[in-house]
């Protein structure tokens, strides 16, 4: 490459470095020693430029040389104007796309159903100091809150240390923090606290909050039911419902043990029964309770286990439901062992609507099928299949002997869970008007071990969401997701912003500029 080529490229790159100082100063990274020293530097170029081309320069008076130089500055202002307008506009409106792959800046269904179902505003106090590693992520998310609902939510945040009236209020010794909730205004409004929360215990704060009142549920008991806490034994934890329990509290209901030995009737302050793997059969007068609950308008989720009886076959049939004998198997679509069944074949339930829509699959450790009748022993029963298995699938009587398909076995698509309803507007004690039958034929997706899994959670939850009435819980909850971020430093990030913004755009024009110098000046 001659010399007057190479001096042309340093006096392209000279003259953008120049008049790109002041960008670089009051919109790129604003740093006056970067500023400086583009402005240096491409003082430095052009003086390069104009010492190897003083004959041209000397010629400049002429109207074509002039002309040339005219267009070429023009033209470089014009880039820059150009560059520094699409900047301007990119940093006003600011679009963001969160290309995570857990979604990590999005945020969940639930939390956007929540957030426009709120009547009342709700205002977010985060006592936390600016040096805490989780002041950021907070602020953040908070942002994110706000955007979705500028007219209901909004946070601020307030270092306890210059305000000790407040931390002595929520009783705060040095180096604690907490955010509070607060739905609606002054001294007595309701509020929750809260140690620095996910997106998930954030909706949760405000599904409480939101709620009317707590929705009583019961999980009955004294019949090999799984416990609500998590029994510790010499071996380590056993199985327990304590996160299904947790969950539950979370969305505002109220969990409890109930043991129906001894009573006439479910307690009237019943939102919701639950029987969760019982192993003994109930007494005569225990189902009759049963019977009257759900006559005048109950509601009960039912989860049963592989070789397990309760005597309650003939109440479930009055509701259109059969609980099969033997274990659901599925060659194909299952987990690897043919007795753990994998699905993602739905009803036309809402239940598993959002399921549905996200393509999640839902995975069962051992599951019983069901088979339903086309109305039920009493009158106006309308039931229907909420999840199915795969067309592959039969009903395997010998599980512990064989794991093929046999003659006389129940084969193909099997309904793994039901919904139930029927019209008790005209009960003598109606509770409610319509009562209504979850059954599952696994009760251990809700272990403790077991739910993690997030399209079963959501299967569960969005039963109780259905059976208690609550369209605005039948949806897809926050995942526990992991965090995929880089933490980055104020001088990384402001290092990062010049690089992109500033020198590589600045960079790519220079080159273009240079090659079109180049070829104009042939």
């Amino acid at each position: 490459m001659r010399a007057t080529h190479v001096t042309r490229v340093l006096g392209a790159f000279g003259l953008l470095l120049l008049l790109s100082s002041p960008f670089t100063l009051f919109l790129s990274s604003g740093s006056v020693g970067l500023a400086l020293g583009k402005a240096v530097l491409g003082t430095a170029m052009i003086a390069a430029y104009v010492a190897a081309h003083r004959q041209e320069l000397g010629r400049a008076g002429s109207r074509r040389t002039g002309r040339f130089l005219a267009s070429t500055v023009l033209t470089t202002l014009a880039v820059l104007g150009v560059l520094v307008a699409l900047n301007v506009l990119a940093f006003r409106k600011n679009q963001r796309w969160d290309l995570t792959r857990e979604r990590i800046f999005s945020l969940a269904p639930q939390t956007l159903e929540t957030l426009a179902g709120l009547k009342e505003r709700v205002h977010v106090l985060a006592l936390i100091p600016p040096t805490h590693p989780a002041y950021g992520d907070l602020e953040e998310l908070f942002r994110r809150y706000h955007e979705a609902a500028p007219q209901v939510f909004d946070s601020a945040f307030v270092d306890p240390r210059r305000e000790p009236t407040l931390a002595a209020k929520y009783q705060l010794k040095d180096g604690q923090t907490l955010v509070v909730v607060t739905r609606g205004e002054g001294e007595n409004a309701p509020h929750t606290l809260l140690p620095v929360p996910a997106e998930l215990e954030l909706t949760n704060a405000l599904l409480q909050l939101g709620a009317a009142g707590a929705q009583k549920v019961y999980f009955l008991e004294g019949h090999g039911e799984w416990p609500l806490e998590t029994p510790q034994g010499p071996q380590g934890p056993g199985d327990g419902l304590a996160e299904f329990r947790r969950q539950l509290i979370r969305e505002g209901y109220r969990p409890e043990p109930l043991n129906l030995l001894g009573k006439q009737e479910v307690p009237r302050d019943a939102g919701l029964l639950i029987i969760a793997g019982a192993k003994e059969d109930y007494t005569a007068p225990e189902v009759a309770a049963l019977r009257t609950y759900l006559g005048e308008g109950g509601r009960l989720l039912y989860f049963t286990d592989v070789g397990t009886s309760d005597g309650l076959g003939l109440f479930l049939a009055d509701y259109g439901v059969q609980v099969d004998e033997g274990v659901a198997a599925d060659s194909q679509f299952n987990a690897g062992n043919p007795f753990v069944l994998v699905s993602n074949f739905f009803g036309k339930h809402v239940i598993t609507r959002p399921l549905q829509e996200r393509a999640f699959n839902v995975q069962l450790p051992t599951t019983r099928s069901l088979t339903l009748f086309r109305e039920g022993f009493l009158p106006g029963v309308t039931v229907e299949p909420v999840l199915l298995s795969s067309p592959y699938a039969w009903v395997e009587t010998r599980p512990q002997e064989d794991a093929t398909p046999s003659d006389g076995e129940k084969m193909g698509q099997l309904t793994l869970v039901a919904a139930a309803s029927r019209d008790t507007r005209g009960a003598e004690h109606k509770r409610f008007d319509e009562a209504r039958l979850v059954v599952m034929g696994d009760s251990e997706l809700l272990l403790d071990p077991n739910w993690g899994h997030e399209a079963n959670r959501n299967l569960a939850m969005n039963a109780l969401g259905w059976a208690s009435h609550q369209v605005e819980k039948v949806t897809w909850r926050p995942a526990d997701r992991e965090t995929s971020t880089l933490e980055l430093s104020a001088g990384q990030m402001q290092t990062l912003r010049f690089v992109s913004t500033d020198l590589l755009p600045l960079s790519l024009l220079g080159v273009g500029l240079a090659v079109w110098l180049s070829r104009r000046n042939r």
